[in-house]
C-alpha cells in the first residue's frame, strides 16, 4: 500500500483520537497525505470537494432537512402520538410501544435519527416517567427508536449513499420501508419483553374505533407527507429533489397557514437549524469523496477485494465479516463519513458476492443506524441523554437489549434480500 494512504489514515485516526469535527478531520488527513504523499497535485482536495458537491440529487438533502426542521417546530409529532397512542397504547408497555409507532411515523417526515429522538423523546421520555416507567428504559425506548429516522425513507444517509454509489435514490427510498417496518416490530417486540419483566402494563383498553378515527383525522396532513414524498417518486412525477422541495412547502403551509404553530422565531430557527445542518452534512461529503477518489487512485479497493477473497470463498462468511467490520466502524466514525469512505471500498467486494446494489445500501444504512446507539460517538446517545437527564454510561447498558434486536433484524435483512428488494421490483 502506498505510503501516501498509510499517512492518511494515520492521520486521520489522530485527528478523531483528538476529537476534531469528522469534517474537518478527513479534509486535514488528505491535505496530510497530499503534502506529504508528494503524488497528487496541491490544488486536488479544493478541486474534488467544489467537484463532489456539483451533483443534482445532493439538492434534495437541505430540503429534506428543512421539511423535517419544519416539522419538528410545529406540532406534527405531537399528532402523529395521539394516532400511535390510540392504536398500541392498550398493550404490555404501552408507552414504549407508542414511543416506537410515532418514531416510525416521524422517521417518514424528518429523515434524522437525532431529529427524531428529539421530537418524540422529548414528549415521551417525561410522559413515560410521569406514568411509572423507569428513566432509563424509557430513555433507551426513544433512543433506539430515533435510529429508524435513518432508515424509513426520506433519509438523508440513503441520498449520500445513492450518490456515491451511483444508485437510484428512488429505489433506495422504496426499499427501505419494508427494512423500516421489520426493524420497528423488533424493536416493539423487545419492549413488549422488558415490559412484561419489569411489569410495565398498557392501559388495558383498546380505544374506541370513534377515538382511532379522529386521532387519523387530526394527523392527516402529517400522515399525507411520506404518501406526497413517495407516491412522488415511485409514480415518477417527481425526482428525490422536487419531492424534498414538494414536502418543504407542504410542511410549512400546513404548520404556518393551515394548524398555525410557526411563529417568525420558530422560522429563524427553522433556517438555522438547516444552515448548520446542511453546511455539517456538505463538509463531510465534499471532505469524504476527495478521500475516496484518492482510494481508488491507489487501488484500494481491488486490494480490499483480494483480501477479503484470500480469507475465504464462502459467500456467507465474507459477508459476515463485512457486517462486523461496519458495525465496528460505527462505532469509532460518524454515519455519512462511513458511508462516503467505505462505499467505493465495500461496494465493488459486496456486488462481487452477487448482493444488489439497492440491498448493500440498505444494510449499511442499518448498521449506520445502530451506530448512533454506540460509544464514543454516538449521538442518538448524547440526545437521548439530554432529554432523559441520565449519564451516557446508564443509557449505554439500557439500550444493549435494543441493540440485539436491530441485529437479530439485520441478519434476516442481509440474509433474506427479498425483504429489502421486493416493494422496488428488484427481488
Amino acid at each position: 500500500m502506498d505510503s501516501s494512504i498509510i499517512l492518511i489514515f494515520v492521520s486521520l485516526a489522530t485527528f478523531l483520537i483528538l476529537s476534531v469535527p469528522i469534517g474537518i478531520a478527513i479534509g486535514l488527513s488528505v491535505a496530510v497525505g497530499i503534502v506529504f504523499g508528494g503524488i497528487l497535485p496541491s490544488a486536488f482536495l479544493i478541486q474534488k470537494m467544489f467537484t463532489s458537491l456539483d451533483v443534482f440529487p445532493l439538492m434534495a438533502v437541505p430540503f429534506f432537512v428543512m421539511a423535517g426542521e419544519i416539522m419538528q417546530k410545529g406540532s406534527m409529532a405531537q399528532r402523529l402520538l395521539e394516532v400511535s397512542r390510540a392504536l398500541v397504547g392498550h398493550i404490555t408497555g404501552g408507552m414504549a410501544h407508542i414511543s416506537v409507532l410515532t418514531s416510525m411515523f416521524y422517521g417518514a417526515l424528518s429523515g434524522s435519527s437525532p431529529a427524531t429522538v428529539a421530537a418524540v423523546g422529548g414528549i415521551m421520555v417525561p410522559s413515560m416517567v410521569k406514568e411509572g416507567y423507569s428513566r432509563s428504559f424509557a430513555t433507551a425506548v426513544n433512543t433506539s427508536a430515533g435510529s429508524l429516522g435513518v432508515i424509513i425513507p426520506p433519509s438523508v444517509p440513503l441520498i449520500i449513499y445513492g450518490t456515491t454509489a451511483g444508485a437510484s435514490v428512488g429505489d433506495l427510498f422504496i426499499a427501505g420501508i419494508i427494512p423500516g417496518l421489520v426493524i420497528g416490530i423488533f424493536l416493539m417486540a423487545c419492549s413488549y419483553i422488558l415490559a412484561r419483566k419489569y411489569g410495565y402494563t398498557g392501559s388495558g383498553q383498546r380505544a374506541p374505533l370513534g377515538e382511532i378515527l379522529r386521532a387519523i383525522k387530526n394527523s392527516i396532513s402529517a400522515l399525507m407527507v411520506p404518501i406526497i414524498v413517495l407516491g412522488g417518486i415511485y409514480g415518477g412525477f417527481t425526482t428525490p429533489t422536487e419531492a424534498g422541495v414538494i414536502a418543504v412547502v407542504y410542511a410549512f403551509v400546513v404548520e404556518g397557514f393551515i394548524l398555525r404553530t410557526l411563529t417568525f422565531e420558530k422560522v429563524w430557527l427553522i433556517l438555522r437549524g438547516t444552515a448548520l445542518t446542511t453546511s455539517s452534512i456538505f463538509l463531510v461529503v465534499a471532505t469524504a469523496t476527495a478521500l475516496g477518489q484518492i482510494l481508488l487512485f491507489n487501488n484500494v479497493p481491488d486490494m480490499l477485494v483480494n483480501f477479503l477473497l484470500s480469507i475465504s470463498e464462502n459467500k456467507y462468511v465474507l459477508i459476515a465479516i463485512i457486517l462486523i467490520f461496519l458495525l465496528i466502524m460505527g462505532t469509532f466514525m460518524d454515519a455519512l463519513a462511513n458511508i462516503l469512505i467505505l462505499t467505493p471500498l465495500l461496494l465493488p467486494v459486496a456486488t462481487e458476492l452477487g448482493m444488489h446494489p439497492i440491498h448493500f445500501g440498505i444494510v449499511m444504512i442499518i448498521c449506520a443506524s445502530m451506530g448512533f446507539l454506540t460509544p464514543p460517538v454516538g449521538v442518538n446517545l448524547f440526545v437521548g441523554c439530554s432529554i432523559g437527564k441520565i449519564s451516557i454510561e446508564k443509557l449505554s447498558i439500557a439500550v444493549i437489549p435494543f441493540l440485539i434486536a436491530m441485529f437479530i433484524a439485520l441478519m434476516l435483512i442481509t440474509f433474506i434480500p427479498g425483504i429489502a428488494l421486493w416493494l422496488p421490483g428488484l427481488s
